[in-house]
């Protein structure tokens, strides 16, 4: 940890800070299995009573430029007035037609379009198009950048549960001629959002323009999006397009799925899935496995989506599933009743909660637990006071704790953020996660930033009930840029059990 409690550089007096989702699902969709080689902003609004799995496509930013053709149908933003019970891909024009059509004749499922000329919004009632409409972003090969209000409101939705699905193509793929392709508009996306810049999905986009490969899966039994209700992946094709670095120190949820051949690990990743606040992503290396080989009238399409190579379509509708919030363990715990093989008692379980013995039961960086009169605490004398020194500095807090089986969990703390920064750009981070006994993140409860800055503290809640019968770590990372300080004050915790 750099630097001293006395002096500077941490700031010492408190301020008043500036207020910011088998084959047989498969087959019921009409779609054939292939093989590969032969085989705090507003708050989401929740799904619909009907429980179906709404699914933004977007048009807005040239997905149709040049030979492309993105779409699901010409009919937008509803595909169902082009023929409101389709059968076959060619029933929607669009090059993702038979994407769309697979979904809607699986049941369960509300497509939509973003046209063009729309603007991506956030918490925008008046949008019938707003992403809290839907549970499911898909960014199909965009080939403009988001502007800083669009980015903002993606990565919100994301945050606050959404799942967002990003197709890109290979370095130099600019269809539209202004200069940025879909690697530069995702890597702007993924670097300069303002709501949180610092890798936040765990992946960056390969400036490559790689031929012709039939990238491989992993072996994974358990995994959702491999082995999911649209049957199993055991490839994809690769026709010009990139691949994707990983970088499980920055977010240690992110998975490759699908490899270049030659590569593994964190490396030439094809297909790779992470996990962010308390929403799912999910990106593609190229766009030619999700083409259905038809379209507009004009357009060079290729049929990647039956493709013998690969398990394309599979590999769509799974992880649409997935991001959608089905065919998997949801990001945050469930809600339903813990499970049941114990008895409870109630009480709460982490030790030294207020930090009044010093944190002697915590692991934390040096110096974050502290009686220091630079920030106060919210009871008492001590708390645990992460970052605050105006220059590049990662603290953490973090508590192993047994949570019963039979028992219904609930994590809580007071939270005070004050910050030097100005304006609603998210500069510093402080994540609240649940990891697993050998670090593996479980779960990222929830990202705050200096834009959260308020004054007082507030206390913030999280059910772990779906933990009940697990030995997890509570962990608390706070980072902060080189520049101008924010301080993440924490006390009274609680993981109460009942």
């Amino acid at each position: 940890m750099p630097g001293t409690r006395n002096p500077h550089p941490r700031r010492r007096a408190a301020l008043a800070a500036t207020a910011l989702l088998g084959a047989a699902a498969l087959a019921a969709a009409g779609v054939a299995t292939g093989s590969a080689h032969a085989a705090p902003a507003p708050a989401a609004a929740a799904p619909a009573a009907t429980a179906a799995h709404r699914v933004l496509f977007d048009n807005t930013k040239a997905e149709t430029a040049g030979n492309a053709d993105w779409i699901i149908s010409t009919s937008q933003p509803d595909p169902l007035a082009q023929n409101g019970s389709p059968s076959k891909e060619t029933d929607w024009t669009g090059a993702l037609s038979s994407w769309g059509v697979a979904l809607q004749k699986a049941g369960g499922y509300s497509l939509a379009t973003l046209p063009s000329g729309r603007t991506i919004t956030y918490g925008n009632s008046s949008n019938a198009q707003d992403l809290s409409n839907f549970d499911t972003f898909v960014l199909p090969e965009p080939n403009v950048k988001l502007t800083a209000a669009e980015k903002s409101a993606v990565m919100t939705f994301v945050r606050n549960g959404g799942g967002l699905f990003l197709i890109s193509d290979h370095n130099n793929s600019d269809r539209n001629n202004d200069g940025c392709d879909s690697p530069c508009v995702i890597s702007d996306l993924l670097t300069n959002n303002g709501v949180d810049n610092t890798d936040p999905f765990g992946f960056t986009v390969d400036k490559l323009d790689i031929g012709t490969d039939n990238p491989r899966a992993v072996s994974d039994s358990a995994n959702p999006v491999l082995h999911g209700p649209f049957g199993t992946v055991t490839g994809s094709i690769l026709r010009d397009g990139t691949t994707f670095t990983l970088n499980p120190s920055d977010n240690s949820a992110v998975k490759g799925l699908l490899y270049r051949t030659g590569y593994s690990g964190n490396t030439g990743a094809f297909f790779a899935t992470s996990t962010f606040g308390s929403g799912r992503v999910a990106i593609w290396g190229d766009s030619s496995p999700a083409d259905d080989g038809t379209g507009q009238s004009g357009n060079t399409l290729y049929d990647g989506w039956n493709d013998p190579a690969g398990t394309d379509a599979a590999l769509a509708l799974n992880a649409t599933a997935w991001l959608a919030g089905s065919g998997g363990t949801a990001t945050t715990p469930p809600t339903t009743p813990p499970p049941s093989g114990g008895t409870c008692t109630a009480r709460q379980l982490l030790s030294d909660p207020g930090f009044e013995s010093g944190g002697s039961s915590w692991s934390a960086s040096s110096g974050v637990i502290n009686n220091d009169s630079g920030e106060a605490a919210h009871s008492g004398s001590y708390k645990a006071w992460l970052d605050g020194y105006g220059t590049a500095t990662t603290d953490t807090l973090s508590q192993s704790v047994a949570v019963p089986a039979g028992c219904s969990a609930q994590l809580s703390f007071y939270l005070h953020i004050d910050t030097d920064e100005t304006g609603s750009t998210a500069y510093d981070t402080l994540k609240a996660q649940v990891l697993n006994s050998s670090g593996t993140v479980l779960s990222t409860l929830a990202t705050y930033t200096n834009a959260d800055a308020a004054t007082g503290f507030t206390q913030r809640s999280f059910d772990l009930s779906g933990y009940a019968g697990q030995t997890v770590t509570v962990k608390f990372t706070g980072t902060e840029g080189s520049k101008l300080q924010t301080s993440f004050v924490i006390d009274d915790t609680a993981l109460t059990v009942s």
